[in-house]
């Protein structure tokens, strides 16, 4: 299966097209994971890319795309890739289907992630992170032993600038005006599947693999 994840930042992409992928024995290919990879391993795509970054400028889209051909063409996207982070618009969404095209597939599927925003802004804004060790915490769902301190050496949590309520909230009206073009292109061929995400990690994997005509468990 050629499967895309889709939906705002927090929505959960990631943590379901990693299950999915296992389940169904194909890459789970997040694009910013790609990037770093890339730049750490120092190829010439690496290189151009590092470049863009550290001048502030977007990736363009032929570089995001041969970036993407690079990865399909490894032996175990031979049998399907669950594609996370790209595409994010309609002409990039072309460019990737006259890739798919060329090696004779096509998308079967977009899984969409449907989450409220003030249950997004839940999500991000209660993040922190340990600056000593990386350890991730969240102030709701899980939260430290002590108040904004890392269990483990006792920093002081932070939180990333980017996932101020008032941050996160100008994301999603962002991410709205860009990706409603995408959900429409794939929405001519009626393969956009629609998914309730305001629900436990479970009950999501089991909407996914219905929506997917997968067997559920």
């Amino acid at each position: 299966m050629h499967l895309l994840m889709a939906g705002s930042p927090g929505a959960g992409k990631g943590t379901h097209g990693r299950r999915l992928g296992r389940d169904l024995g194909i890459p789970h290919i997040a694009t910013g994971d790609l990037l770093r990879e890339q730049i750490a391993a120092e190829t010439p795509i690496g290189l151009q890319i590092k470049e863009l970054v550290d001048r502030g400028d977007y990736v363009p889209n032929d570089v995001m795309i041969e970036m993407i051909r690079l990865r399909l063409a490894k032996p175990d996207a031979q049998n399907g890739f669950i594609l996370d982070g790209y595409p994010r618009t309609d002409a990039q969404a072309t460019a990737l289907d006259k890739l798919l095209a060329d090696q004779g597939h096509q998308v079967d599927a977009v899984i969409l992630l449907e989450v409220p925003m003030e249950e997004i802004v839940r999500r991000l804004s209660g993040r922190r992170m340990c600056p000593a060790c990386g350890r991730n915490y969240h102030m709701d769902d899980e939260p430290p032993r002590s108040d904004e301190v890392c269990d483990d050496d006792g920093t002081p949590l932070e939180r990333r600038s980017d996932d101020e309520p008032e941050t996160v909230r100008h994301r999603l009206t962002v991410y709205a005006e860009r990706t409603a073009d995408l959900i429409d292109h794939y929405d001519v061929d009626s393969i956009v599947k629609r998914i309730d995400g305001n629900a436990s990690l479970d009950e999501v994997d089991r909407r996914i693999d219905e929506a997917l005509g997968l067997t559920t468990k």
